[in-house]
């Protein structure tokens, strides 16, 4: 089974064709389920999501209040490893139309490779972005080759990059020993997209990319990220985790042995 996890705030303009794409994408060559956690959008994004439901299978997790993107990541994972098979693949999605469905069969394909977490790459050979301005794009390889140097995991390049498929059994592991420390830095703008893999590195997932084309350009509304808060929860992830302390993180280091062993 394939479970499709989609964070949305306002997404109302994209959504509807971004589950026609994942559905001509994933019909006749997987099972699969796409789980959209509605993060109290103030657009008609849960009522178009509800006529979806009639075309696609769709799971519907709604927040009342808009919690930001890290809780509603955290409810997206947290519902895909309850229902999942340790052998299930999880993949998950920006919701607001630049990752486009067409590389799932690829990300899929590398989990059935052996791996445990498959990364959609802007740096890897051939891919890249389109739409992004040179700002931007500096801020994302530098946050990258910052996350390297702290956190080097083999064949990682892409660190900030959401688009990632993922063995449901990793997935299931991290939940159950981080609890809802796996995704941490909640409120730090898109930090908690570098925090899971540095949390899965300890778990010693066992990583690879996949070249992709992020397509800004087809991004419909304004940015959700702000650059400052993205950079502090950066600072305060390499803070808190380059060498875990307290009695939190002993309780971890335990549960991690007794997985590798």
């Amino acid at each position: 089974m394939i479970y499709i996890l989609l964070p949305a705030y306002n997404e109302a303009s994209s959504l509807p064709n971004l589950l026609k794409k994942i559905k001509e994408v994933s019909e006749g060559k997987e099972d699969y389920k796409v789980i959209v956690v509605n993060d109290g959008s103030k657009d008609n994004t849960l009522e178009i999501l509800e006529k979806l439901k009639a075309e696609i299978l769709l799971e519907i997790v709604n927040h009342k209040l808009n919690r930001g993107l890290g809780e509603t990541a955290r409810d997206a994972f947290e519902r895909a490893a309850e229902i999942s098979q340790p052998d299930d693949i999880i993949i998950r999605m920006d919701a607001d139309g630049t990752h486009e469905p067409k590389y799932i069969p690829e990300l899929i394909k590398k989990i059935n490779e052996g791996y445990d977490v498959v990364i959609a790459s802007r740096f890897q050979k051939g891919g890249g972005m389109i739409g992004v301005n040179k700002y931007r794009s500096l801020i994302s390889l530098a946050a990258s080759l910052v996350m390297k140097i702290f956190f080097p995991i083999k064949n990682v390049k892409d660190y900030s990059c959401g688009f990632r498929a993922y063995r449901a059994k990793i997935i299931k592991e991290a939940i159950r020993i981080f609890g809802n420390s796996f995704i941490d830095l909640k409120g730090m703008g898109f930090t908690g997209t570098v925090e899971k893999i540095i949390k899965l590195r300890m778990l010693g997932a066992k990583m690879a990319e996949i070249p992709f084309q992020l397509r800004y350009d087809q991004k419909i509304g304004k940015s959700k990220m702000v650059t400052s808060i993205t950079t502090l929860g950066y600072l305060m992830l390499i803070l808190k985790n380059i060498y875990p302390w307290g009695n939190q993180a002993k309780e971890w280091q335990k549960e991690i042995k007794k997985l590798k062993k």
